[in-house]
Formats: C-alpha cells, sequence, structure tokens
C-alpha cells in the first residue's frame, strides 16, 4: 500500500518540479488578481468583519482575566448554589467561542464565498486563468 506522499497527485507528493505546473496560473495573473478592485472589496469586507470581531473576543477575554486576578470576591461571588459569577464568565467564554464561530462560518458561505467565486470565475472567462 502506497502511502499518500508517494503519489504525485497529492500536495507534497512525489519529485518537485520547476515552475508552476501545467495547468496552473502563473504569479502574473494571481498579482492581477490581488490588485483588482472585486478582490481588495473582498478583503475589506473580510477585515471588517473579522477585526471587530477579534478586539471583542479578546477584550471579553482579557476582562475576564483581569477580573479574576484582581476582583476576587466579585468572581467569587455566588449566585446560586455553587455557581460564581467566574464560573459563569468561564463558561461564558465557551459560548462565545462557538457563536463567533457559527457567525463567521455563515458570512463566509453568504458573503466571502460568493465573492470569491465571482473574483475566480471572472479571471477564468477572461483567460487569466489559463
Amino acid at each position: 500500500m502506497s502511502s499518500p506522499s508517494d503519489r504525485p497527485d497529492t500536495p507534497g507528493g512525489g519529485s518537485p518540479t520547476p515552475g508552476a505546473p501545467s495547468g496552473q496560473p502563473s504569479a502574473d495573473v494571481y498579482t492581477e488578481i490581488l490588485a483588482s478592485k472585486e478582490f481588495q472589496e473582498l478583503r475589506s469586507r473580510y477585515r471588517r468583519f473579522v477585526f471587530p470581531v477579534t478586539g471583542g473576543a479578546l477584550a471579553f477575554y482579557f476582562t475576564y482575566v483581569l477580573l479574576a486576578a484582581y476582583s476576587p470576591g466579585f468572581m467569587g461571588e455566588v449566585i446560586t448554589g455553587s455557581i460564581t459569577v467566574g464560573l459563569v464568565f468561564g463558561l461564558l467564554q465557551f459560548v462565545m467561542v462557538f457563536a463567533i464561530t457559527t457567525f463567521y462560518v455563515r458570512f463566509a458561505r453568504t458573503v466571502l464565498d460568493p465573492a470569491a467565486a465571482q473574483i475566480r470565475d471572472h479571471h477564468e472567462r477572461s483567460g487569466a486563468g489559463a
């Protein structure tokens, strides 16, 4: 049985060939796509989503850490039974990660992926990808 790296059709498999493989776009095509207005808009949309969400998640996380370090009385307050404010904040970290992942997947599927497909199709139809 052969391993995936023994097959030349898999990434990293087989012997390396100099230059781009046949059927692969050249570096000029990538440069052209990077410079296109459509790609710049796609990057802008991506950044307008990712940077604020990342900043908000980091702010929430560091607030949790700082409260745990400098306000142990508050974090140790009992809400009910043996559930404390700190435990709720800690569990909310997991909720936040799952929520952000869900929102990003939806955003990528509905906004980023169609725009990327449109850019790719445009360049393939114009002959730039050949």
